[in-house]
């Protein structure tokens, strides 16, 4: 992937942007392998890649500079802002909507806020796009509600420019730290949720609920799984961290149970909502702290799906599963690290199989998908 803001040494987010794909791979596979070198393998599966460029589906971007020449990107460790709307993860789509929200922050006087000054309202723009029909949700982080007024008034011209913007909010993030956002969100649109579907699963996406941002590998990721539990003989689950359910909802069949649970109740409305479109009964979704549900429980199904941050799932739940003895542990990581601190925990299971999905290109970053068996 050619970028001129890598060549132009303006940003290095992309830290392996000048190593081909097929090397990328190369090295993060060594990184799965060694890290699972002293844990035995049944069957290591092909790594599944997507498109090296264009894949992202969300944009958090810094608002810097002034209200009449604002900045849509990053602040360098020394404070500096670089204008990232031309950054090529992006899909083409989003550089025409970074084109008409730099006017548009003017016609609201929405002053970008200074991080040296402590003053201005406008800190983050969040932009997300569903593959589904190009629909998209966008979010103003502001500092205070000070200026909601002004933007409802400018509100009409930009939906007129920007039709694809099916939800729009604003969160007020008034803490004076690096902190994305904040507890509240103000809807500016009838609409809450961006619909999304990944292989004939409705999905839906809301401000503050977790989602994948590769859709193409995620759409991987989310088909392997579901073919590895439907080969399991189980009808009963637990889809822990579930996000917005596209585990569970995968993998869920009319006669299998399941539960998800997800401590952020935004994403679990958008669970709900896809279990009642697909007419799933069996299935119950919680906002509930995953460790403090599962261990509360006096016995596991036969099958606990877990999809971590990156921290894992740490030492009390893997002592949890290795003494209720589930037979099945699928286990979704975003940190593979993390991942086998928690394998090696659970003493009582061996790896059958273990596939890399390449979520993040040209970084170090991936996705990593295992299946663990119970030893008899």
């Amino acid at each position: 992937m050619q970028c001129a803001l890598y060549d132009a040494g303006r940003c290095r987010s992309c830290q392996w942007i000048e190593q081909p794909v097929s090397q990328q791979l190369l090295a993060k596979m060594s990184d799965l392998q060694a890290l699972l070198s002293d844990l035995p393998v049944q069957e290591w599966h092909a790594p599944v890649s997507g498109p090296e460029q264009g894949f992202r589906n969300k944009a958090k971007m810094v608002v810097s500079g002034s209200v009449e020449k604002p900045l849509l990107g990053m602040l360098r460790r020394d404070g500096t802002p670089e204008d990232l709307t031309h950054c090529p993860l992006y899909p083409p789509a989003f550089a025409a909507v970074f084109a008409v929200l730099k006017p548009f922050i003017a016609r609201a006087g929405l002053t970008p806020y200074n991080v040296a000054r402590r003053r201005g309202e406008l800190k983050y723009l969040l932009l997300t796009e569903s593959q589904l029909d190009g629909g998209m949700m966008l979010r103003f982080v502001l500092r205070s509600t000070g200026k909601l007024e002004q933007l409802r008034a400018a509100l009409p011209w930009l939906q007129q420019q920007l039709p694809q913007l099916k939800v729009i909010s604003v969160n007020i993030q008034p803490v004076h730290m690096a902190i994305m956002e904040g507890d509240e969100e103000i809807f500016l649109t009838g609409a809450q949720a961006l619909a999304e579907n990944f292989n004939g699963v409705p999905l839906w996406i809301r401000p503050q609920s977790f989602f994948q941002t590769n859709p193409t590998v995620a759409t991987s990721l989310y088909a392997t799984a579901r073919d590895w539990v439907r080969g399991l003989p189980v009808t009963h689950m637990w889809d822990l961290f579930c996000g917005v359910g596209g585990f569970g909802l995968h993998c869920a069949t009319p006669a299998m149970t399941l539960t998800g649970i997800e401590i952020a109740p935004e994403a679990i409305a958008c669970a709900k909502q896809s279990a009642a479109e697909l007419g799933l009964t069996n299935l119950r979704f919680q906002a509930l702290d995953s460790t403090q549900f599962a261990v509360g429980q006096g016995e596991a199904p036969g099958l606990v799906l877990v999809n971590p941050p990156r921290r894992g799932i740490g030492e009390a739940l893997c002592a949890y599963l290795d003494r209720m003895a589930p037979d099945y542990i699928v286990y979704s990581s975003c940190n593979a690290q993390s991942m086998a601190k928690d394998i090696a925990r659970l003493p009582h299971y061996r790896i059958e199989r273990v596939q890399l999905f390449d979520m993040f290109p040209h970084t170090a970053h991936y996705e990593v998908l295992t299946l663990l068996v119970r030893e008899r």
